[in-house]
């Protein structure tokens, strides 16, 4: 591909894009993991150090690629869209993590049904992102370019679902709980979850203009 004959091999940026988008799935996996054993302690810290591992993973990738961006005479897209991109996937990682954190910190002792389903809907959320952000060295095919355009819209569908899922387990938490603690931690875990879910929506629209750009 012309892209590729133009970037010298340390700059290979999709690749790079390619193995972020792995570590957040690692991450993804891990924590939707650490949720579905949350009971057992022994799990719950070995699914937690999968997600740190899987999150340092990412930063490592998107400190190389920030530090090529400015060593790379040329680049394959726009070095804004570069540098958007990484970092906003980044973000992704990183929210991952926090979710796992928050749970520790704030001792929650329950999974509710509303954490496993929003876990579950970021997990597709972030496997949606990797397989998207897997066609983007090939955008000039046109095949290949409708084919992330759509990845990208399932991603947005995956967002409004876990919008109305998030609506609903807050509507249910101020009826039901009566533990103003419980009231606060649950609304922290369920509010993480669901940004996770719009930080990947994010993703999907630097795609879809990466596409509509490049393609």
């Amino acid at each position: 591909m012309l892209f590729g004959k133009l970037l010298p091999r340390e700059g290979n940026f999709f690749e790079m894009f390619n193995q972020h988008a792995e570590h957040i799935v690692e991450a993804a996996r891990a924590f939707s993991q650490l949720v579905a054993n949350y009971n057992d302690p022994h799990l719950r810290d070995k699914y937690n150090q999968d997600v740190d591992n899987a999150e340092h993973a990412a930063d490592r990738v998107t400190q190389e690629v920030n530090r090529l961006i400015h060593k790379t005479f040329i680049t394959p897209i726009d070095r804004e869209q570069i540098h958007s991109l990484i970092n906003t996937m980044d973000d992704v990682a990183d929210l991952i993590q926090d979710s796992a954190e928050t749970m520790a910190l704030y001792d929650v002792r329950v999974m509710t049904d509303e954490i496993t389903r929003l876990t579950d809907l970021s997990l597709k959320c972030c496997e949606r992102l990797r397989d998207a952000v897997k066609l983007l060295d090939k955008i000039t095919d046109q095949r290949t370019a409708e084919a992330a355009l759509k990845t990208c819209e399932e991603i947005d569908r995956l967002e409004s679902d876990a919008d109305r899922v998030m609506r609903a387990a807050m509507s249910k938490l101020f009826r039901e709980e009566p533990d103003v603690r419980e009231v606060i931690k649950l609304k922290a875990i369920y509010e993480l979850l669901e940004t996770i879910t719009d930080k990947c929506e994010d993703v999907a629209n630097l795609i879809e203009g990466i596409v509509l750009e490049n393609s």
